[in-house]
């Protein structure tokens, strides 16, 4: 009971406070219980088609071809790709993370990794198909053109801050997953 409670005492005590300012403001309170479960129905119906992609991609692409096409070898073709598949991929960020975890237990490349997370962050083509004809093409491109260096450039960066021990940790954390 008490590994539950220590488990989840975050989500508890927010839940304590949000019933305490329900208290002190009613309405307020109503506002953040709606939003909150606004939320919870999105991700309900957003993480489940996630996790059966994720086990499916985890069954039928081999490590082998994961490492081969974005493994520490793959120079240029895992860069086009983690901007590619993070492009394509559909659903908010938090969405990104578990994808980011399979990757890790395939033996991708760590900045690929990165690069895929800055891509789905902000690359997707639903959003500059958008930016297309809401803002026109050429804001929509200049903001592309500036966030594909500077993804790369981010994970590159972060790749070499980060020491090859706090890599390791992240790739052992994945595979218990």
């Amino acid at each position: 009971m008490s590994q539950l409670f220590k488990r989840y005492r975050g989500f508890i005590l927010v839940g304590l406070l949000l019933i305490g300012l329900s208290f002190i403001n009613q309405e307020l309170g109503k506002s953040v219980f709606d939003t909150t479960t606004y939320q919870l129905r999105e991700m309900i119906l957003i993480i489940p088609p996630i996790f059966i992609l994720l086990g499916l991609l985890d069954i039928w692409v081999p490590k082998q071809t994961m490492v081969k096409y974005m493994g520490e070898g793959s120079g240029l073709k895992g860069i086009l790709l983690a901007l590619f598949i993070g492009s394509a991929a559909a659903g908010p960020l938090y969405g990104a993370f578990p994808v980011a975890a399979v990757f890790m237990k395939k033996g991708v490349k760590f900045s690929n990794i990165l690069i895929f997370l800055g891509a789905w962050s902000t690359t997707k083509i639903p959003m500059l198909l958008f930016e297309f004809s809401s803002l026109g093409v050429p804001f929509a491109l200049t903001r592309l053109l500036v966030n594909l260096p500077g993804i790369i450039i981010i994970a590159a960066i972060l790749e070499k801050l980060m020491s090859q021990k706090e890599k390791d940790s992240l790739y052992e954390r994945a595979q218990s997953l």
